[in-house]
């Protein structure tokens, strides 16, 4: 009997479709089933480098010759603020960062991107800026879905106390922190005989009622928030000087006060408020301004005035 050698029956002849790609096309070939690339920075002459995939997500050819300064222009105001403030820290810090941000492609898309970057130094200096950038506009759709729900009271419509209490712990990343210039914290006055007299859904109807004539008599604000049964908190721009806010909000109050008409009833409403400005010599101290105006407040309620402003 004839035995055959195992290594002659299988013999494997090599083919093209055997070999082993090289490392850099195995990577492009990889990160694009996730929409990931990488990219880099010469920070001496801001030179650009991206991978393919980082071409197609910003709607770019390969050929497209790459400018920092037009590239930056497609991001989203807000992010693009936010990216050149963490930049900048990155690079006086020689540490890294990450960002989501928002760009809209030449071809009109919007686009979300996740940015993780590392500096690259010698000598003691930064000398390239380098990561991954990454397509999550999918995931950021669930996410803000999900986060809307999380962060809206459902009885107002307004923001909650969670996304409030998300300003106060994270200042550093909300894109608008530069533009916050004041904070008013209002309570309802007499909402406890509401309760008392006319039962909770009188309240509930009183507190939807001061919620909406809030986001209208503040439709540039930042953020409407309830922060609590009957506490509210709107951060506002600074759009004029101080004294005229502050005339312009005492006369926005009055507005909120006219009577919630209910089951053929006039609920009354009455309101304090405490207003407190936001430093122009120094950065944005969130749980500061929440102390001064929460202090304006209590002042209000104490002295029976509708507005008090934290001196």
């Amino acid at each position: 009997m004839n035995h055959i050698s195992a290594s002659k029956v299988f013999k494997v002849i090599p083919s093209a479709i055997d070999e082993a790609p090289a490392p850099l096309q195995l990577y492009d070939d990889a990160a694009s089933l996730v929409s990931i690339g990488a990219w880099s920075c010469n920070l001496q002459t801001e030179r650009l480098s991206w991978t393919a995939v980082v071409f197609e997500i910003f709607g770019l050819s390969s050929d497209h010759v790459l400018e920092r300064r037009a590239i930056v222009e497609l991001y989203s105001e807000e992010s693009r603020e936010l990216l050149e403030r963490k930049r900048s820290r990155s690079i006086e810090k020689r540490s890294g960062f990450s960002l989501d941000a928002s760009i809209v492609r030449p071809d009109g898309i919007e686009r979300w991107i996740r940015i993780t970057a590392a500096i690259r130094s010698s000598n003691g200096r930064a000398r390239t800026l380098f990561g991954m950038k990454q397509d999550i506009t999918e995931e950021h759709a669930r996410w803000e879905r999900l986060r809307a729900q999380a962060e809206c009271d459902p009885l107002t419509g307004l923001a909650n106390r969670s996304r409030f209490q998300r300003f106060l712990d994270h200042p550093e990343d909300e894109p608008t922190l530069d533009q916050i210039g004041a904070l008013l914290l209002l309570d309802m006055d007499g909402f406890k005989q509401v309760n008392d007299w006319w039962g909770h859904a009188a309240g509930d109807a009183c507190l939807a009622a001061f919620g909406e004539r809030l986001r209208l008599a503040f439709p540039q604000a930042h953020l409407v928030s309830r922060i609590g049964g009957d506490e509210f908190a709107v951060l506002l721009p600074l759009l004029c000087s101080r004294a005229d806010m502050r005339a312009k909000v005492h006369a926005l109050i009055a507005t909120l006060l006219a009577p919630v008409s209910w089951n053929g009833d006039l609920l009354p409403l009455g309101v304090s408020a405490g207003l407190a400005f936001t430093s122009d010599e120094a950065e944005l101290d969130s749980q500061g301004l929440y102390v001064a105006a929460d202090r304006a407040l209590y002042n209000a309620k104490e002295s029976a005035s509708s507005l008090v402003v934290c001196a």
